[in-house]
């Protein structure tokens, strides 16, 4: 008979940090990776699958590689 993990203090955040990720690798990446990993952190402490938190650093590494693309072929207006 296997016994049950132990259980974690406070409140399993996982959910919370890995949407909140989400969302803000799209309109700001670096706070976006920081709850990302905040989500994986979670997850791996609570056990729970830490399928947001990938997904977040994901959206994060997309938005960050497209918006490196755009300025450096000069595509967004104002910046030199």
């Amino acid at each position: 008979m296997t016994a049950p993990p132990p259980a974690a203090s406070g409140p399993d955040r996982t959910t919370l940090w890995g949407v909140l990720g989400i969302i803000l690798a799209f309109c700001c990446w670096p706070v976006g990776v920081v709850f990302a990993i905040l989500s994986l952190r979670a997850a791996r402490k609570h056990g729970n699958q830490p399928t947001l938190a990938y997904v977040g650093l994901i959206i994060a590494a997309v938005v960050l590689v497209f918006g490196g693309g755009l300025l450096s072929f000069g595509a967004v207006p104002g910046v030199d």
